[in-house]
């Protein structure tokens, strides 16, 4: 039966694309001569208008017009978000600029000041600072501090005493650190976002971290290294037991705030091991 179909024909074909497609007659365009001739006209242009000329020789120019004037802000820091410390910032650290080449003592030798916390910097201010930016300006604040006491020029002592407490520095002294009954000592130790607490007594050298073992706590054996390192530093990591408290932070973290937390705990016990803990 479908030998008996009639073939399709070119002219067939194409008449049915007419009828399904509807093909859009081509129009013809004008030529371009058809059309009338566009006319150009001489319009005159407005002439501009200039300011009027200053006269140099009055005393005193005219007032400007309220409507394009506007208020000078007194701090170049007025569009920041914190004007105020940006100021205290810049300020110090033009200083700094200033003052580099003045000789300097080392950080042990500086004389012992009490600067302002956060919060009491944060009502002077009235602003929302944040730690880690109130940081730069104690570290800037620390090294101002150590130029030499003969040479302090007197803009940076009078820009320091802003930030001074008024306390006696030499009157914070620190609590000693004693073994209790149990014959345990504590120690506390942060890194990052880390913070440990350790208690260290004499034993056998077992390590409990957050009540797990030393193997389990820390998988990667650098932080197992880093985490007793004070007790393998001056040999002594078969003689005392390790109980550890951690939160916060990473794995490597928590192992090098537990390091700080047993080398205090440790000058508990023996004092005279401070020089050979801080190598």
């Amino acid at each position: 039966m479908a030998s008996q179909l009639p073939l399709a024909t070119p002219q067939i074909t194409r008449q049915s694309f007419v009828c399904l497609y509807k093909l859009r007659p081509v129009v013809r365009r004008k030529p371009y001569a058809a059309y009338p001739s566009r006319t150009f006209t001489n319009t005159p242009k407005p002439s501009a208008i200039a300011a009027p000329e200053i006269d140099f020789s009055k005393s005193s120019l005219p007032p400007p017009s309220p409507k394009y004037t506007r208020i000078i802000p007194a701090s170049p820091s007025y569009f920041t978000g914190k004007p105020d410390f940006t100021d205290s910032l810049l300020t110090l650290q033009a200083l700094l600029r200033k003052h580099q080449t003045l000789p300097t003592l080392t950080a042990a030798q500086a004389p012992r000041v009490a600067w302002r916390t956060l919060a009491q910097y944060r009502l002077i201010v009235g602003e929302p600072i944040k730690a880690s930016k109130y940081r730069k300006i104690i570290e800037v604040l620390q090294r101002l501090n150590r130029i030499h006491p003969a040479l302090m020029p007197e803009e940076v002592t009078q820009e320091m005493e802003i930030y001074k407490r008024d306390v006696d520095p030499h009157a914070n002294v620190r609590r000693p650190q004693l073994i209790d009954e149990f014959g345990r000592a504590f120690g506390s130790g942060r890194r990052k976002a880390s913070t440990a607490k350790v208690f260290l007594v004499e034993g056998e050298g077992e390590v409990l971290v957050n009540g797990k073992s030393l193997n389990h706590a820390f998988a990667r054996i650098h932080d197992r290294e880093s985490a007793i390192w004070a007790l393998k530093a001056t040999g002594r990591v078969d003689k005392y037991n390790i109980w550890a408290l951690v939160y916060g932070g990473g794995l490597t973290g928590q192992a090098e705030s537990i390091t700080l937390a047993v080398a205090r705990a440790l000058m508990v016990h023996e004092p005279e091991l401070k020089p050979a803990l801080r190598r």
